[in-house]
């Protein structure tokens, strides 16, 4: 397979450090910043493997275990002139992030694709928002739709994202002229949001206190893991979260307060998008993270 793109000597904050990549010693600033060469390459099947199935099992989340991974794995690599994964150690080493789409509609008798569009389903029916989405997934005359996959390492920026989808694009246009079943009426991007809890941990420790009411019961604020979602929520046909059929421990929340005092409880995300919309969000998208769609 071949590199597709390389953006050399980038300056991009990862807000930390990595040990495959040299610290730029020479800066006084007290931002870590690392100078990485980032790679596309198409999916590879020889090498990518596990690389992309760890990336499917972060995007699944919990439900990873109620899917096959290795099964969804195999079908990307199937057709591994669509889609993008990006690199930093040369080709033979894992992915940092991936996207591709695959074709529900021709893929449907497929078991991975069966119960995943089981699973869609149900998803879609638990939150009203989604309804649009419920109808098509269950109309009778079913539509083409691409199921958009994409995850990406935690520190990996945002800018890498609209280059993929543009080269995405670029390929699904070129199947379509050579007769390949790329043509979709819709998009549906699965992803991932949370939302802050309090911690179990800070909880024990305030026990003596008088615990606070919630006044109105309002809805917790929705977060967004890929942030270019809220770009893409705002073309969407309809877009909304759900709750992960495998419920999360007590402790879960608090084993991802890395980053700030409150826990976080994961959920996934569906945005379901027209064909027409797709160009115009991912402009939007590359201004929104400021990185230019190449």
């Amino acid at each position: 397979m071949v590199k597709r793109k390389e953006l050399k000597d980038t300056d991009v904050d990862m807000g930390g450090t990595d040990p495959r990549v040299e610290n730029d010693s020479d800066s006084d600033e007290d931002i870590d910043m690392v100078n990485v060469d980032f790679e596309w390459f198409d999916p590879d099947p020889e090498v990518d493997f596990h690389g992309l199935k760890n990336l499917l099992r972060q995007l699944f989340d919990n439900d990873a275990q109620d899917l096959d991974m290795s099964a969804l794995t195999d079908l990307i690599l199937s057709q591994a002139w669509m889609g993008s994964t990006i690199k930093t150690d040369g080709k033979e080493s894992d992915p940092y992030a991936f996207l591709t789409v695959l074709n529900l509609q021709e893929h449907k008798d497929k078991p991975i694709i069966k119960s995943l569009l089981t699973y869609l389903q149900q998803k879609s029916a638990s939150n009203p928002t989604l309804s649009p989405l419920t109808a098509l997934l269950t109309d009778k005359t079913p539509k083409p739709i691409g199921l958009i996959l994409t995850e990406r390492l935690i520190n990996m920026p945002a800018e890498v994202v609209p280059p993929m989808y543009t080269m995405l694009q670029q390929e699904i246009a070129h199947a379509v002229a050579d007769n390949e079943p790329f043509d979709f009426s819709h998009y549906l991007l699965l992803s991932k949001t949370y939302e802050e809890v309090q911690s179990k941990l800070d909880m024990e420790e305030a026990r003596p206190q008088k615990k606070k009411k919630n006044s109105g019961g309002s809805k917790a604020e929705r977060f967004f893991f890929h942030p270019e979602d809220e770009v893409l929520e705002k073309h969407a046909v309809c877009a909304g979260s759900f709750e992960y059929s495998r419920k999360q421990d007590d402790g879960h929340s608090d084993s991802k307060r890395a980053f700030q005092e409150l826990g976080i409880r994961t959920k996934g995300s569906l945005i379901l998008i027209e064909k027409a919309s797709l160009e115009g969000a991912v402009k939007a998208m590359a201004e929104y993270v400021g990185a230019g769609g190449q």
